[in-house]
């Protein structure tokens, strides 16, 4: 268990925190580029503590600026995007992308009122379809190119939700490997058995026979060995990483996924699900093919029950139900939460590096094309269970999954991949 200081040391992320000093050393996403369109220019974001405002303005340039309007207080969310900005729609104050106020109409001609008002801005930059900020110290560092953010010739899916839990519980989860064959095993047999389907026990629910955490130059390696595995098969040989200090890389030969969990503050997280669907030998993609977006559901239409039926909804059901931020103080950790105490080493080392003036773990000062990262390839193949476990992994509520598996898999017969 940890005390109440180091719970609030690792949980709490806005400015002037240890944890937030340590994210902003980071770019972060914080949209999905088809979200700002020319008739939706603008998108409010919360990002470690801070109300901002995402805009491009009539130029096609991306800003991230703050949300309030130095006048008056009045939300830029729904300002006039300009060619040199935004302006507020109170008065028309035009601010550019470097939160510079550039005119204000009202004001005489020869005032220069306006050169002594600034406001917060962030740069920004847009990769693989996401739109990234980076809200540290100048000068900012490179924008990692992560392999999936720049793969060629494959169909990506970008999956969402606002999650009212603090990021590290969901952090903690993917350094937690027993809880597949449990939460994602023996419990979805229990969720298929009240929906009156009897499943024969399925890959997921299998044994863990061992688990492994390796340091390695982005983070940590994850590994196991199920019962029916060794240590040759790619979950031990290959593993998966955990990328300091907010992605989890998954998936199999079919399917890449990056899972990107940004603190919005200390009880809200923007959670994404970036998925690459891998096509079959000689099967070419279109290249225009869209980046579909979907927003992955917590709760039922009642608003009271978790929706449990996919891998997804069960890990946020989790997330959730340890409250906003975790009561780490009453927490009996177990063998099989090793992964969990490495993490929260790292976390407590890296905090230290940015105390004393260093670049952390993941921050790159030198152009490069592409970060690949390892991630085993044959975890779901046995059992022909792979497109059913793609199906329930990050998928479920996708659109247009069953034109993406008939690309993918260059067929139009796709029953037996649902």
């Amino acid at each position: 268990m940890l005390s109440q200081e180091r719970n609030q040391l690792l949980t709490q992320v806005g400015p002037g925190t240890p944890m937030g000093q340590l994210l902003r050393r980071y770019w972060m996403p914080v949209a999905i580029a088809s979200e700002l369109t020319p008739t939706q220019p603008t998108k409010r974001v919360r990002v470690l503590g801070e109300d901002l405002v995402l805009f491009r303005d009539r130029a096609g340039r991306l800003g991230l600026i703050g949300e309030r309007c130095p006048h008056r207080g009045v939300s830029l969310e729904y300002g006039i995007p300009d060619p040199k900005g935004l302006r507020c729609p109170y008065h028309g104050w035009l601010f550019d992308r470097a939160g510079r106020c550039l005119d204000q109409p009202c004001e005489p001609p020869d005032s220069t009122f306006k050169h002594r008002i600034r406001m917060a801005a962030y740069p920004v930059q847009e990769l693989g379809g996401l739109i990234f900020a980076y809200l540290g110290p100048e000068p900012a560092p490179e924008l990692p190119r992560w392999d999936l953010l720049v793969q060629q010739g494959v169909i990506r899916t970008i999956g969402w939700c606002v999650v009212p839990a603090n990021w590290l519980q969901i952090m903690e989860n993917s350094l937690d490997p027993i809880h597949f064959e449990w939460l994602h095993g023996r419990y979805f047999e229990w969720v298929f058995e009240q929906q009156g389907v009897r499943p024969e026990r399925w890959t997921l629910s299998k044994h863990h026979q061992k688990i492994g955490f390796d340091l390695f130059e982005y983070g940590i390696v994850k590994r196991r060995v199920l019962v029916g595995q060794t240590e040759e098969d790619d979950d031990w040989r290959i593993g998966h990483p955990v990328v300091f200090p907010n992605m989890l890389r998954v998936g199999d030969a079919a399917l890449h996924t990056f899972q990107i969990r940004v603190p919005m503050d200390d009880t809200h997280t923007y959670h994404l699900w970036y998925s690459c669907f891998v096509p079959d030998p000689g099967v070419e993609i279109p290249p225009d093919y869209p980046i579909v977006a979907y927003e992955n559901p917590i709760w039922e239409a009642d608003g009271k029950r978790f929706v449990v039926d996919y891998i997804d909804g069960q890990d946020m059901m989790c997330w959730v139900t340890q409250g906003p931020v975790a009561d780490r103080t009453t927490e009996h950790l177990g063998t099989t939460d090793k992964g969990i105490i490495l993490y929260r080493q790292l976390l407590l080392q890296e905090m230290a590096k940015v105390e004393r003036g260093e670049d952390p773990m993941c921050v790159f000062r030198t152009p490069h094309e592409r970060i690949d990262l390892p991630q085993e390839h044959s975890r779901y193949r046995d059992g022909g269970q792979l497109s059913k476990v793609a199906r329930v992994w990050s998928t479920k509520y996708a659109p247009n999954l069953e034109e993406i598996l008939q690309l993918v898999h260059g067929r139009e017969d796709t029953a037996m991949l649902l």
